[in-house]
């Protein structure tokens, strides 16, 4: 009896200190210095100092006042709100299950049930059973899109072949951006961070609306090897962040980077982020979870635009004429011109002018009074044949966008300007250029930005930065009988520009838009107007503009690239004189780490005639 009474108060002792214990466990031990705690809460290092502050830029998000730069005081309040009693939607183990879990299996704690209505509410609607990493390719008309765009579907359990993936449900992060704000605004604004991120839940059949009916951009699907542990744990987190704010940049803090984030905390020791430094470009990030062996298997989605295309280009040449000319209500379904053509052409013919004016309908709103007609028109002729199969789908590309060059470029060469020779060396962060090895990446399509040319020039030992390109758009899409996009660039930075009696490095803005035509499957001419501005103390009012025209060619295969062409531009403001040069740039491709490349001008200006020459080697890291 004695024994049982000395035991008793100990019992008692033991069980009251055991939260106490785990709580100085967690202040003892540096468990809020684990990698996984830090990414839950989404710390990184301060650049100066040996602190960390949270991404997060919501202050819901934090349980302790200290939270945003103070992992231990974030860990020792979420330790102690979810030991605490109750239960509910505002009980920290329902707003943030990923944490509970987590400290409870580091800590040892016992995992007591709790009723989250909400959270668990949720969870079954999305149905869960592995996710799918889904690539949008790029779309240069949309600064928001240019280097295309990552997000995460949530698939349920494959129950068979049939199961409809386009009922799952998708996770994204992007921009909160005003509705009211230009493309030009959105671009300032998500560049310097001056947007919110939002993570959101949408239905997989909006994501493909959006992005393949509208925006023309082929859909990459990357299933990914996690189990239904980690998944669940994504989720969890997931839920965490719902709603909740983190500042929105272009470059590096983007739907990208978010989604590594995810996928880091769902399988911790992944460490996707520390692949990311001074951007996250989609493509790249699909690369890094490839690499990482997170990948089952892959799916190609073609985007309407593709499919139209390529039904429309299976038929032969004078039934594409006769397609267009039907679209366009010059001549009806049922006319002699489609009733003499065999049966099998009349009903590809049929099927590839409905696919196009569906198209149409949807992505560039064509009146319903004519498509409606028309479209039931095509369809009932198209009843009366019987035994043939419509075309098949586009194959899948022979290159991924996740497979094109990589992003970051350096590059080494040696040249003559006029009579004085130098060396050149350049660095350009992202991304693309139309002499680049082209496979994996839009046909006619420019992105480059933070690109800097350093010149050596060995007459007189003088080093001097001949280029800085801040952000450089060229879009150069072929038009023809169906479609009819604008060519067009812009782009802004410094530059050497030459006054008439110095060669200075001047600001400038400039941009254009005209058209381009197909040549052949890999070439193309373009026409451009152009317009140009300069600002410098150098120009004898302080600024200079010129409209002008870029008028050329562009071929590009996987072996070798070239564009060659003429411009001219008309300087109206300070030095009115014309500067005219014809140019030649040719890319020679070693696979997709290497170009060789060489680049001729010959330029009038002042009156006077100069030529430049380089030759070189890019390095694509």
């Amino acid at each position: 009896m004695g024994n049982t009474l000395r035991i008793g108060p100990m019992m008692l002792w033991l069980i009251i200190s055991l939260p106490l214990q785990a709580q100085t466990q967690a202040m003892d031990e540096p468990l809020h210095l684990d990698p996984a705690w830090l990414t839950l809460i989404h710390y990184q290092p301060d650049k100066f100092g040996n602190g960390h502050t949270s991404q997060a830029d919501d202050s819901e998000f934090f349980l302790s006042e200290n939270g945003k730069t103070s992992p231990k005081a974030e860990l020792e309040a979420t330790l102690d709100a979810i030991q605490k009693p109750g239960g509910g939607a505002d009980h920290a183990r329902c707003r943030f299950p990923a944490r509970d879990v987590w400290i409870r299996k580091h800590l040892d704690l016992p995992a007591a049930a709790i009723e989250c209505p909400d959270y668990q509410e949720w969870k079954n609607t999305l149905n869960t059973e592995s996710v799918t990493l889904v690539f949008a390719a790029s779309y240069l008309n949309s600064p928001s899109s240019m280097f295309g765009h990552t997000f995460l579907r949530l698939d349920p359990p494959q129950e068979d072949e049939k199961t409809n993936l386009l009922l799952a449900n998708t996770i994204s992060y992007a921009a909160d951006a005003a509705a009211h704000d230009s493309e030009i605004m959105f671009a300032y604004r998500g560049i310097f961070g001056g947007y919110p991120g939002i993570t959101t839940v949408q239905p997989y059949y909006e994501k493909i609306r959006l992005y393949s009916d509208i925006e023309h951009r082929d859909l990459w699907e990357y299933k990914l090897n996690l189990n239904q542990q980690e998944v669940d744990f994504m989720l969890a987190h997931a839920w965490e962040i719902r709603d909740r704010n983190f500042d929105y940049y272009f470059f590096d803090e983007n739907c990208a980077y978010r989604l590594l984030a995810l996928i880091d905390i769902a399988r911790p020791g992944t460490d996707l982020l520390g692949e990311v430094s001074t951007h996250a470009i989609p493509s790249d990030t699909v690369r890094w979870v490839i690499d990482k062996d997170l990948v089952a298997d892959v799916h190609y989605r073609p985007s309407a635009a593709t499919n139209v295309a390529h039904s429309l280009s299976a038929l032969p040449k004078p039934n594409q004429t006769l397609a267009a000319a039907i679209a366009n209500g010059y001549v009806a379904p049922n006319s002699n011109e489609v009733l003499a053509l065999p049966p099998q052409e009349r009903a590809h013919l049929l099927d590839a002018t409905y696919d196009y004016v569906r198209y149409k309908s949807e992505a560039d709103n064509w009146p319903r009074e004519f498509a409606a007609p028309l479209s039931h028109s095509l369809l009932r002729e198209r009843s009366k044949i019987d035994g043939v199969a419509p075309l098949e789908q586009p194959a899948e590309p022979e290159v991924r966008d996740d497979q094109g060059h990589d992003t970051f470029r350096i590059s080494s060469s040696a040249g003559q300007l006029a009579h004085r020779e130098f060396t050149q060396l350049t660095f350009r962060p992202a991304y693309h250029d139309v002499l680049d090895p082209p496979a994996g990446y839009r046909s006619g399509a420019q992105l480059q930005f933070l690109r800097m040319d350093a010149r050596y020039y060995t007459d007189n030992d003088e080093l001097q930065i001949e280029q800085l390109i801040g952000v450089e758009i060229r879009s150069l899409s072929p038009r023809n009988a169906f479609f009819s996009p604008l060519s067009w660039q812009v782009g802004f930075g410094g530059r050497r520009t030459d006054t008439g009696y110095k060669r200075v490095l001047t600001p400038y803005l400039e941009g254009g838009t005209g058209g381009s035509w197909s040549l052949g499957k890999q070439t193309q001419a373009f026409a451009i107007a152009t317009a140009d501005l300069e600002i410098d103390d150098d120009l004898r009012r302080g600024y200079d503009a010129a409209p002008g025209a870029d008028i050329g060619l562009l071929h590009q295969n996987d072996d070798f690239s070239l564009t060659a062409g003429a411009k001219t531009k008309a300087w109206i403001v300070s030095s009115q004189h014309r500067q005219d040069q014809v140019y030649a740039k040719g890319n020679w491709h070693i696979g997709r780490e290497f170009s060789l490349f060489a680049e001729f001008t010959r330029e009038e200006h002042y009156d006077r005639y100069q030529s430049t020459w380089q030759a070189g080697l890019h390095a694509y890291f």
